[in-house]
């Protein structure tokens, strides 16, 4: 009983994660597209404020799975990071 209780709190977390990924890119989304540097630096803190978030929260699914589970759902450790990169808008990288 333990087991499936633990199983369904992290496909919980796994859903909070996803909702929260999905507002990061949302947020880097509409950066990319205001001409106004203001908002734009207001909406680049509000999907870093998700990005945090996702790493808290990806933390406490990875303990709570335990060292052997994994699911297919999230990518490996070098993928995330590629991943994060492509995200960057192209004003930045130019930085």
């Amino acid at each position: 009983m333990q087991y499936k209780k633990n199983q369904m709190s992290v496909g919980l977390m796994i859903q909070r994660c996803h909702r929260w990924r999905q507002k990061r890119k949302q947020y880097l989304d509409a950066a990319r597209q205001t001409a106004d540097e203001i908002e734009r630096e207001r909406l680049l803190q509000q999907a870093e404020h998700y990005g945090r978030i996702v790493n808290e929260e990806q933390g406490k699914i990875d303990t709570t799975r335990g060292p052997g589970a994994k699911d297919e759902r999230t990518p490996p450790e070098e993928e995330k990071y590629e991943e994060d990169d492509e995200s960057f808008p192209d004003f930045l990288k130019q930085l």
